[in-house]
């Protein structure tokens, strides 16, 4: 078996008195969705920032392919194929797709001016394979819809060979027709081998995309498994009280 392309393991972070993240470990693998999920100030971010680069780990270790790794800031990550997708999706609304797709890593010209054919071309292709509806790499992204603003978003991480995509509320505040979009995308994803995190409070959402859930609360992992073998209910009592009706059934 291949090693796990991420691992986080006995990973914490404190601030000041407050524990933040204690002890936690994770492990995500080629091609799977993992939904992480627990009340607001769980550990959900915490944990996934100290994988993007956001944060740094006081203590604990992360492996990327099997390999210990150091990630001190976002541009480690990124080295490391791991992208992050925050809810607000930092992209600048005046500029067209193509332009967020290359925004801070522009191409430039034998003159070192802006390669916009080139910039272009390679943004196309890669928004393509993600919604072939989607064409208009020029226009100011604040005219796109919330789905296809996610496909630029993402198109960005893939453009520099994003593995691993971590997704925070990617459907939050989105209708049908563009939660389905968004969903279609991450589907499409898992088929390439990407791995991807997926925070949610959604768990219709959790067991409809995901290979496993990873339960968070107070700051540590309390349990988790497959959402094949696991039911909505057993995963609310876990986010609720921290325990499992039935204890030692879950990973």
């Amino acid at each position: 078996m291949k090693p796990a392309r991420v691992e986080l393991l006995g990973v914490s972070k404190r601030f000041g008195g407050v524990r933040a993240v204690e002890d936690a470990d994770l492990e995500l693998r080629e091609g799977e969705v993992v939904g992480l999920v627990g009340h607001n100030g769980a550990g959900k971010s915490t944990l996934v920032k100290l994988l993007s680069g956001a944060l740094v780990a006081d203590s604990g270790e992360i492996r990327v392919d099997g390999a210990p790794v150091r990630i001190r800031n976002p541009r480690d990550a990124r080295r490391l194929g791991i992208e992050a997708l925050y809810q607000d999706l930092a992209l600048a609304d005046n500029l067209g797709a193509a332009a967020n797709v290359f925004l801070g890593r522009e191409r430039l010209t034998a003159w070192h001016t802006l390669d916009e054919r080139a910039m272009e071309s390679a943004a196309l292709a890669v928004i393509q394979r993600l919604n072939p509806t989607l064409r208009d790499v020029r226009s100011p992204v604040r005219q796109l819809s919330g789905g296809q603003r996610q496909t630029v978003a993402i198109a960005r991480a893939l453009q520099f060979e994003g593995r691993v995509l971590i997704m925070d509320e990617p459907t939050a505040a989105l209708g049908p027709e563009e939660t389905a979009l968004v969903v279609e995308l991450i589907a499409r994803l898992r088929r390439d081998g990407l791995s991807i995190v997926l925070i949610s409070h959604d768990l219709h959402e959790v067991f409809d995309l995901c290979d496993r859930v990873v339960v968070m609360k107070n700051g540590r992992v309390v349990g988790g498994g497959s959402t094949a073998q696991l039911t909505r209910e057993r995963v609310l009592r876990l986010i609720l009280t921290g325990a499992s009706a039935e204890p030692g059934r879950l990973d």
